[in-house]
């Protein structure tokens, strides 16, 4: 769309600094942008770049200890935000814009029914009368299942989908003129992803509100966004309409974010990963002998007694499920949350208990005690999906990265540290990294951390569970190209469990996808995406976003 007439929102040379034990630093310079009536505006960019403190500055919530606005404007209306009082911001807060904030879980009361905090967000804004029946309206509006019950509910009780549901129907309530929707996708699986998009599309339409979404994902920009702002360390680099961005981006910056985005279909006619190794090292190629066979595997849970539990029977999140894995092949299990991907993970590293068979390197791991499972675990390790919390912050790279060395009581103090300075140089860091702690690395950079902690014991087998799904677009092909050239140049067998079809696409030689703890289609990764059977794969391909605006143009014209 075509702006026209003043804008519903203008941000004018915003600046903000933060302070430091040096003095005040820049984190946002010169910010300038406007936002216009059912206009929505994509702000894009990596992790820094100054995206949600842009956001935080309109709403009035920047932590003042830390962070100071420096200079510049935000005008609603005829009212610039930054002179309100914090009585006068805490009416445009909810009543004329409101946010929806990435992680929906954290952002709820645990302890209030869902009803209650819609009730006080409506009665703070529009008085007591009928605030109950506009909750459950707005309810009604999300699409949400049965809302009258959903009123009832506490947040722990609904899905990661769910929530985010309840998150728009409270910040559109009120009717504001201006939505933020911070990452409100990020933490969701692709499908439920597409709903909550396609839903916040039709209630714009609905409500006549301004939405500015903030994301590092450009293909959900392609699909949402009327006009693009990208953003690089605290500064605009390029905005405009979002054709006109994707279709003839200027900046060098752009052109890499959009280069980074997997494309769905991209590998068609290939049968494997694209060879990434820039090592003058002939591949491994697989052998016959699996590194991982799993037959008939099964995890239950629900079988409480005592005083507090009434005894049940067990309820199965896995089901007979069976696979065996090569050695430098890659796995990819596919899935929405709760098909039971993360539960099949740690039940093959032994880490939860399971029936079945699961052998690691031709050993049955099957009923073996803490002190079996040791020499097993060298040849089998896990790399997490956060790697903040994957890490002892108090610990530093290096003893981090030594720990399995030490457990093993492999080599002398001498011998660790060589090694772990040989790994970090294998993940990309410089072995000065080891004498540094978790907090002063960029996430990707922690994930790399990571993956030199995993390929410590030289294992044959990692397990990677969502372990791309928390990092920026450039980082996550960064990543994924480092694991791709360790498998080439080592031989490594992946069992790489994601949510996202694009990505197993680019990392798998066979697929599993799993749905209600079962396998339901499994086969060569050539076959399950250029041929997939079941509906429900082709449901998890269809909703990838796709980076291509014009493609979301064309789907628009022809519902109508």
């Amino acid at each position: 769309m075509t702006p026209t007439g003043a804008p519903v929102l203008s941000v004018e040379r915003l600046s903000v600094n933060a302070r430091t034990p040096v003095g005040l630093k820049p984190v946002l310079e010169d910010i300038s942008f406007d936002l216009h009536a059912g206009e929505t505006l994509c702000i894009a960019g990596e992790s820094g770049s100054g995206k949600s403190v842009t956001s935080l500055s309109i709403m009035g919530l920047l932590p003042k200890a830390s962070l100071q606005v420096a200079s510049g404007s935000i005008r609603l209306g005829d009212r610039d935000l930054l002179n309100l009082s914090n009585s006068q911001m805490r009416h445009v807060r909810g009543g004329e814009i409101a946010m929806i904030f990435q992680e929906p879980m954290t952002s709820l009361n645990p302890v209030m029914s869902i009803g209650a905090q819609l009730t006080e967000a409506i009665r703070e804004h529009q008085g007591s009368l009928n605030a109950e029946s506009i909750a459950l309206d707005m309810l009604e509006a999300v699409q949400i299942s049965e809302p009258k019950r959903r009123l009832t509910q506490y947040p722990h009780e609904l899905s990661g989908g769910m929530r985010q549901r309840v998150m728009i129907s409270m910040a559109l309530s009120c009717r504001p003129k201006v939505l933020i929707a911070d990452e409100p996708t990020t933490a969701l699986d692709v499908t439920v992803q597409a709903q909550i998009l396609t839903l916040m599309r039709e209630l714009k339409a609905e409500f006549g509100t301004s939405i500015i979404m903030i994301t590092h994902d450009m293909g959900v920009v392609a699909e949402m966004a009327d006009r693009v702002v990208i953003m690089q360390h605290g500064r605009i680099v390029e905005q405009g309409a979002s054709l006109d961005v994707f279709g003839h981006p200027r900046e060098l910056y752009t052109r890499q974010l959009l280069a980074a985005v997997p494309r769905l279909g991209a590998l068609a006619g290939t049968d494997g990963p694209p060879r990434v190794s820039r090592v003058d090292v002939a591949p491994k190629a697989p052998t016959a002998t699996p590194v991982l066979n799993v037959s008939g595997l099964s995890v239950s849970y629900g079988s409480g007694s005592g005083l507090l539990f009434r005894r049940k029977p067990p309820a199965a999140t896995v089901n007979d499920i069976s696979f065996d894995i090569l050695p430098g092949q890659t796995m990819g299990l596919v899935g929405e949350s709760g098909s039971g991907k993360s539960t099949t993970g740690k039940a093959v590293l032994g880490l939860i208990p399971f029936s079945g068979s699961v052998q690691i390197d031709g050993r049955d791991i099957g009923g073996l005690s803490f002190r079996e499972m040791r020499p097993v675990r060298r040849s089998a390790q896990m790399i997490f999906q956060d790697p903040y919390a994957s890490l002892d912050p108090r610990m530093s790279v290096g003893k981090a990265v030594a720990e399995p060395l030490a457990i093993h009581a492999i080599g002398n103090a001498s011998e660790r540290a060589d090694r772990v300075a040989e790994l970090l140089r294998r993940v990309g860091l410089t072995p000065d990294a080891a004498t540094r702690y978790p907090h002063e690395f960029s996430g990707g950079q922690r994930q790399r951390i990571c993956i030199a902690r995993a390929l410590a014991l030289e294992p044959k087998l990692i397990v990677a569970d969502e372990s791309v799904a928390a990092l920026d677009v450039s980082v996550r092909a960064r990543v994924l190209d480092l694991m791709l050239e360790l498998q080439e140049t080592m031989g490594l067998a992946y069992l790489f469990i994601s949510h996202d079809m694009a990505v197993i696409e680019r990392m798998s030689h066979k697929v599993a996808v799993m749905r209600g703890g079962r396998i339901v289609e499994a086969g060569a990764r050539r076959e399950i995406f250029e041929n997939p059977r079941e509906d429900y794969t082709r449901a998890l391909m269809a909703a990838v976003p796709i980076p291509d605006p014009t493609v979301y143009r064309k789907a628009a014209l022809a519902r109508k």
